[in-house]
C-alpha cells in the first residue's frame, strides 16, 4: 500500500519516530485550535535540525582543523603530482596520513556526519511527503471522505480521471483493487478544484465531500493560498516564493561555511566552486518539482542553516587549535590502543597487500619462465614433447647456479604434482 509508513530499513524506523515528533506537534498546535500542516512542518524541521547541531559543530571542527593542515596536504599532493605508479601512490597516502595522525583526525572525519545526516533526510522526505500516514488525525479527515464514496471500480475511475487533470507525478493511478490506504495517498494531493469535480461526481456524498475537503484545504494552506500538497510547476505562481528563497538561503550558507584552502590545481578545487552554485540550483529545481510542503521544509532548513552556520562560524573562532587538536589526539591514541585503524589505514594495508601479491605472482611466473628454458636441457628427444624427469635425479645440484637450482626445484614440483604441461603425469 502507497500511503503506509515506510518500510525501508533504517530509514523506515526514523520515519517512525520523527513521525510520532510530527504527531505530537499537530496535537499541541490542535489544542490551541490551530490546525496548519505547514506550520507543523516548520517547527518540526527545527526540532529535527536542534537535534543534529551535534553532529554539525562536530563538522565544523574538522573543517576547522582542515583549513590548518590543508597546506600541507597541497604540498605533498604537489610533490607526487605527475607520478601515477603503485609505489608513489602508497607513499603519498602514507605522508599524506602522517599529517592526519599530526593533527589527530582522519579523512573520513567530516564525511561520517554527512552519512549519518543522510538517512534522517530520507526520512524527513518520507514523513512530509506522506502526512496522512503520520498523522492520525489529519488521516481521519480523508477516510471520511473515502468511506462515503467507497472502494469500487466507479470510485476508483473518478479518482483516476480527477488525479490525471492534476499532472502531478506525485499522483499514482490507481489499480482495480486499489485499498483505503491508496485512495487516501491520492486524495492528498488533491486540491480546491479536484474536491470540487469529486464531490460533482458523487451527489450523495457531496456533502460529506464538501465538509471534510473544507477541513483539508484549511489545513493544507500554509500562506497567501500556498498549498503544501501542490507543486510550484514551472508557470510564474505566489508558489515560486518557495523555490527562490530556498536558493537564496542555500547560497548563502554555501557562502558562509568555512572551506579549507584546496591546491587550485587539484580538481577538488573546482568540484568545491562549482558546489556553491549547484547546490541553491538543485534546491531550487528540487522545490519546483515536488509538493510545497517539502519546499516549506527546505526553505525553512536551508535558512535555519544558514543561521546556524553564522552562530557556529563565531563560536569555532575562539576554540582553540591546540586545544582541539589535543583533544582529537588523545582520542585517535585511545582508539589505536584498542587496535583500530583508521579507513586510510585500512585501505594503505589493503593497497599494500594487493602490492606484494602482484609481485609474488610476478616472481612466480619469472621463476617459471626460467625453469622451463633451463630444464629444455634435460628434455627427451627433440618432437616427443616429454620431459625425461628421470634424468632430475642424476642432476648435480651442487654445480648448479641460483636460477639453475630453482630451476631444478620447479621441475622437481611439476614432476610430483603431474603439472608437465603435456608430459607425463
Amino acid at each position: 500500500m502507497l500511503l503506509t509508513q515506510s518500510t525501508t530499513p533504517i530509514i523506515g524506523w526514523i520515519a517512525t519516530l520523527l513521525g510520532y515528533v510530527m504527531e505530537f506537534i499537530f496535537y499541541i498546535l490542535n489544542m490551541i485550535n490551530i490546525q496548519n500542516i505547514g506550520l507543523c512542518i516548520i517547527i518540526f524541521t527545527i526540532f529535527v535540525r536542534l537535534l543534529m547541531l551535534p553532529l554539525t559543530i562536530k563538522q565544523q571542527k574538522f573543517a576547522k582543523i582542515s583549513q590548518v593542515m590543508q597546506p600541507e596536504i597541497n604540498k605533498i599532493q604537489r610533490k607526487y603530482r605527475n607520478k601515477t605508479d603503485q609505489a608513489s601512490m602508497l607513499k603519498q597516502n602514507e605522508e599524506i596520513q602522517k599529517v592526519y595522525d599530526k593533527y589527530g583526525t582522519s579523512p573520513t572525519g567530516g564525511c561520517l556526519q554527512l552519512v549519518i545526516q543522510m538517512p534522517i533526510f530520507l526520512a524527513l522526505y518520507q514523513v512530509i511527503r506522506k502526512i496522512p500516514a503520520y498523522i492520525p488525525q489529519v488521516k481521519a479527515v480523508y477516510m471520511q471522505v473515502v468511506t462515503a464514496i467507497g472502494t469500487g471500480s466507479k470510485s476508483i475511475s473518478a479518482i483516476n480521471k480527477i488525479g490525471k487533470g492534476l499532472k502531478s507525478s506525485y499522483v499514482t493511478t490507481l489499480s482495480a483493487g486499489a485499498g483505503k490506504n491508496q485512495i487516501v495517498d491520492v486524495l492528498n494531493y488533491f486540491n480546491a478544484d479536484a474536491w470540487e469535480k469529486l464531490a460533482h461526481a458523487f451527489p450523495a456524498a457531496s456533502g460529506i465531500i464538501g465538509k471534510a475537503s473544507e477541513e483539508i484545504i484549511q489545513m493544507n494552506d500554509f500562506f497567501a493560498g500556498i498549498n503544501v500538497a501542490q507543486t510550484p510547476g514551472f508557470h510564474p505562481s505566489i508558489y515560486w516564493l518557495l523555490p527562490i528563497l530556498a536558493a537564496l538561503f542555500q547560497y548563502l550558507t554555501t557562502k558562509t561555511m568555512n572551506q579549507p584552502e584546496v591546491d587550485p590545481s587539484n580538481p577538488a578545487a573546482g568540484m568545491t566552486k562549482s558546489m556553491t552554485i549547484m547546490m541553491p540550483l538543485m534546491s531550487l529545481y528540487f522545490c519546483l518539482v515536488t509538493p510545497a510542503g517539502l519546499g516549506i521544509y527546505w526553505v525553512t532548513s536551508a535558512l535555519f542553516q544558514c543561521i546556524q552556520q553564522i552562530v557556529v562560524n563565531k563560536y569555532m573562532d575562539h576554540v582553540d587549535i591546540d586545544v582541539l587538536v589535543a583533544k582529537n589526539k588523545e582520542k585517535a591514541a585511545k582508539k589505536k590502543a584498542k587496535g583500530q585503524k583508521t579507513l586510510m589505514e585500512r585501505l594503505m594495508d589493503t593497497s599494500a597487500q594487493a602490492e606484494q601479491a602482484r609481485e609474488e605472482i610476478g616472481t612466480r611466473k619469472t621463476i617459471r619462465d626460467i625453469a622451463s628454458i633451463n630444464t629444455k636441457k634435460i628434455s627427451s628427444p627433440a618432437g616427443t614433447g616429454e620431459e625425461d624427469y628421470d634424468v632430475l635425479e642424476k642432476v648435480d645440484t651442487s654445480k648448479l647456479g641460483e636460477i639453475g637450482k630453482k630451476a631444478y626445484l620447479v621441475a622437481q614440483y611439476d614432476k610430483e604434482h603431474g603439472n608437465t604441461k603435456g608430459g607425463k603425469k
